[in-house]
């Protein structure tokens, strides 16, 4: 199958649109023809050199189409159904799946090499070169080929590029705050940066009774969306939220703040745990560069605080059984997502799109095929 696809082959060059070649599918293998893909800053870490994967590698990893092809045993999809692509694997066997830990499954364990799962490519130029699927996924592509793993079937009544943004920034987002922040009827949260993901913290905090909803981002645009979408105050710091959550927590300051800003820092960490009152939660939803390995607080204080610092994997979401109470969540109008689409573009104006991003143009802009 001959595809179209936007390829990374090295750090610091800018997306290459090329003419490449899909494998037809192998034992538990759909072949996608997407319709959607999210322009997600993780996949844009490949081009700034922040958190790559191996290149070259075809980018992408929030994806929805319909199903074209299958391969032998294949009974989690049809030729024919709409699909949306997630961006952890669960086996359903390994213990983290069995103990409902899906997102912890041991799949992931090679999800960033970009290989099949028998070390082969999914992708190869017209010469034969192997190329890369990121996150195995490779959604920045006319045509995917994925494990039947990584496949959730939708109904037509979902928009299918609202069914991309679902199948990663949306759940990671929302999961931040309700499954991980674990936000009570009530609590003070403080989403620190309010793009595609954090626009659903914000969401997410809201859904579940938070009573102050600080949204933190130096973008005037998007501090006018998260008053649109729950938040109840907005700051263009962290410095200026800290006295903000004093104020109106009487120097209880916040439960939660959940960090979704596109490079995390170890420093961001520190200056956000002044925003953390006791037995508060950090929770980190962010990718930060592979070489920053150094996080400052105040030990014994952070601690004797009992306060938690905690990591976020796809929003400890279990795609089997939450993305549909997610797309129920949409149809209701309670989880608002169609106001997340800022632009579309072509896949030739990829490169365009991720300007528009940094530029802060966009909460999300997503590639129309």
């Amino acid at each position: 199958m001959k595809t179209r696809a936007a390829v990374s082959w090295e750090p610091g060059r800018p997306w290459d649109v090329t003419d490449l070649e899909v494998a037809d599918p192998g034992p538990g293998e759909v072949l996608v023809k997407l319709e959607y893909a999210g322009l997600c800053r993780s996949d844009d870490h490949n081009i700034t050199g922040d958190f790559p994967a191996p290149p070259p590698i075809v980018g992408g990893h929030e994806g929805a189409g319909m199903v074209v092809a299958v391969g032998p045993g294949v009974d989690r999809a049809a030729v024919g159904d709409a699909v949306l692509l997630v961006a952890t694997p669960t086996c359903g066997v390994c213990r983290w799946c069995a103990d409902g830990r899906g997102f912890l499954c041991d799949a992931n364990a090679d999800v960033m090499s970009g290989l099949r799962l028998d070390g082969t490519y999914a992708f190869s130029t017209p010469s034969g070169q192997g190329i890369g699927a990121y996150a195995q996924l490779g959604t920045f592509s006319e045509y995917t080929l994925v494990r039947q793993n990584r496949v959730v079937p939708f109904e037509r009544d979902v928009p299918a590029e609202v069914a991309a943004l679902v199948s990663c920034g949306v759940v990671t987002g929302y999961g931040a705050a309700v499954r991980i922040a674990a936000v009570r009827e009530g609590d003070t949260v403080v989403v620190v940066g309010t793009g595609g993901v954090g626009m659903n913290a914000v969401q997410g905090a809201r859904i579940v009774g938070a009573t102050t909803i600080v949204a933190v981002d130096p973008v005037e645009f998007k501090r006018e969306q998260a008053l649109k979408l729950g938040a109840t105050h907005v700051a263009a710091s962290v410095a200026e939220a800290v006295g903000m959550v004093a104020e109106l927590t009487r120097n209880r300051m916040a439960d939660s703040a959940i960090i979704t800003v596109g490079v995390l820092t170890g420093t961001l960490i520190g200056e956000v745990n002044e925003l953390v009152g006791k037995g508060g939660a950090i929770v980190t939803t962010a990718v930060a560069r592979y070489d920053d390995d150094v996080i400052r607080l105040p030990i014994s204080a952070f601690s004797l605080s009992a306060k938690r610092l905690l990591g976020c994997v796809f929003g400890q979401t279990r795609p089997l059984a939450d993305v549909s109470r997610i797309l129920d969540q949409y149809r209701s109008g309670a989880l608002r997502l169609d106001e997340l689409i800022t632009q579309r573009y072509s896949l030739d104006e990829i490169n365009q799109g991720y300007v528009d991003m940094h530029a802060g143009k966009n909460l999300r802009g997503v590639i129309q095929f």
